[in-house]
């Protein structure tokens, strides 16, 4: 298997079969919707722990399980492949399958890039999440009563 790309909603990769050509493979996954995202940004953002485990290339498993559809499902991947292969899937999509989800083991941003946001959009965003509810936080504080 050749390199695999990975962009929102799709994994492409070409696979070596029997013929001297590679196998144009293809898995598809349904992007999230705005709600979605917000709905997961605001849970990633209310602990500190969860933004640094991400940056540790680790899901916490409050977030996997917050509502918001991360994990793919039955029926969810839609693979594709231009081999003969009548199978559903064939093995070269059912290889690409196995390594993707090696992929997403080893790094959660590439499943987040699956679902629609690369990890510098998302990470901008809890940023400037945090920052939003530190500011708010910060101005229902009464000032520090002056020394002396």
């Amino acid at each position: 298997m050749d390199a695999i790309t990975v962009t929102p909603g799709l994994v492409l990769a070409y696979v070596r079969g029997s013929r001297a050509r590679p196998y144009r493979v293809q898995v598809r996954l349904r992007t999230l919707a705005d709600a979605d995202w917000d709905r997961f940004l605001d849970l990633a953002a209310d602990r500190t722990g969860h933004i640094a485990a991400l940056l540790d290339k680790e899901m916490p498993q409050a977030l996997a399980e917050c509502g918001v559809p991360l994990l793919p499902g039955p029926g969810d991947l839609e693979p594709q492949c231009s081999c003969p292969d009548r199978g559903h899937p064939c093995k070269h999509a059912a290889a690409l399958c196995y390594q993707t989800a090696r992929l997403l083991d080893a790094d959660p941003f590439v499943l987040l890039l699956l679902r629609g946001r690369g990890e510098r959009e998302l990470l901008d965003a809890l940023s400037r999440l945090s920052a939003a509810r530190a500011a708010r936080a910060a101005q229902g504080r009464e000032p520090a009563p002056l020394p002396g």
